[in-house]
């Protein structure tokens, strides 16, 4: 139990590091004072462009495969808790995705999850996160509208769990239970999106206004 405790706080601590807010440093900005004030990807691309964004969700996605490897990987070449591969794994994977939301070396106000859930089901479930990438592409494609396009990816997760073990590819109850919490905690922190679009206020891809 110590371990699993130990490897949840490495990976919220790792969650914690901002892509946007460790380059924007480096760039003497802070992109939550400009945009959305929201420290993810899009509001980088509105902010600053297209090359720092992409930087910002190289590191946002690749924290998150980082910490679903801290979980599966075993130390000492034994089991590294009582608990098995994959529940561990997920459980980091979430540590990592709260600490990307509320990160403790940023006052606790960090980007909105979805590109580090995404990292994280790249290792654990590669086909669920194509399947997941798949959907954004057609909803933001077809709307323009990336905020609708992220929270219906999210939502899209569980379901698609539920598919993969209907067409024979067992999945773990972990992997189950983490789709419902990502998809929980993504349609929460999109409230602010989800708002906007029942108002008729949210902003298209390539347009002002916020993300």
């Amino acid at each position: 139990m110590a371990l699993l405790l130990a490897k949840l706080v490495v990976a919220y601590l790792l969650g914690s590091l901002s892509g946007s807010l460790l380059l924007g440093r480096l760039r003497g900005i802070d992109i939550r004072q400009s945009g959305s004030g929201n420290a993810g990807g899009t509001n980088a691309l509105r902010v600053v462009g297209w090359r720092f964004a992409l930087a910002v969700v190289v590191i946002d996605v690749g924290k998150g495969a980082l910490a679903a490897l801290l979980g599966l990987a075993p130390i000492g070449g034994t089991a590294a808790t009582s608990f098995d591969a994959v529940t561990v794994a997920a459980a980091c994977s979430f540590a990592a995705v709260i600490g990307h939301c509320w990160p403790v070396y940023f006052g606790f106000r960090g980007g909105k999850g979805a590109g580090t859930a995404v990292g994280a089901i790249l290792v654990m479930a590669p086909m669920l996160a194509g399947m997941m990438v798949v959907l954004w592409l057609l909803v933001v494609a077809s709307t323009r509208f990336v905020g609708l396009a992220t929270v219906l990816a999210a939502l899209g997760f569980p379901v698609f769990v539920l598919l993969a073990e209907y067409f024979g590819h067992p999945q773990a109850d972990a992997m189950l239970v983490f789709s419902i919490a990502v998809a929980l905690l993504i349609v929460c922190t999109h409230r602010g999106n989800l708002l906007r679009l029942w108002l008729g206020q949210e902003p298209r891809l390539g347009a002002g206004g916020k993300p």
